[in-house]
């Protein structure tokens, strides 16, 4: 059996479990808090870590439920992700107008995410961010793996709908 070690296998964890408390809290400060509570809890836990199958998923739902209880708390949704886009020089630099209307689209859709639903906004994080089974997000979220399906479907056909009925207006 393998000892599990704080700084080895917990704290590496910590960009994204903020990742996901940031999809779901939508405030760094806020997210922040959250994964500090994370750790707290489970290293509180370090008695049962050998009974735990996975740590990365016991981290996560440990994550997922801080955020979703201080959501329900503060019952706001304030702010999104940071805007900005990696800049670096070469031969496949967008122009600087490429670059506005690329960087405009990502904050829509960020902008659309943040609309979504609270579980259809952690599915879609664990899912295409996270890149976690279907099983893992099931297992984080406490839902059935034919619920976390029907969230991410949702929430990319809502995501797709309202994007290009924006992009047409503009046109």
């Amino acid at each position: 059996m393998r000892t599990i070690s704080f700084q080895a296998d917990i704290l590496p964890l910590k960009n994204k479990l903020f990742r996901l408390a940031l999809r779901i809290t939508l405030n760094p400060a806020e997210a922040e808090d959250v994964v500090q509570e994370t750790m707290i809890k489970v290293w509180n836990r370090r008695d049962s870590w050998q009974q735990i199958d996975n740590m990365e998923t016991f981290c996560l739902t440990i994550c997922h439920n801080l955020a979703v209880d201080k959501m329900r708390r503060a019952d706001s949704q304030t702010q999104t992700l940071d805007d900005s886009l990696p800049t670096h020089n070469s031969p496949l630099t967008p122009s600087p107008e490429e670059q506005v209307v690329q960087r405009d689209r990502i904050q829509l859709v960020r902008r659309l995410i943040d609309g979504l639903p609270e579980k259809q906004r952690s599915c879609m994080q664990l899912r295409d961010i996270e890149e976690k089974s279907y099983r893992d997000i099931a297992t984080i979220l406490g839902i059935s793996e034919e619920q976390v399906k029907v969230n991410i479907f949702r929430a990319r056909q809502t995501i797709r709908d309202r994007f290009r009925k924006i992009e047409t207006e503009k046109k």
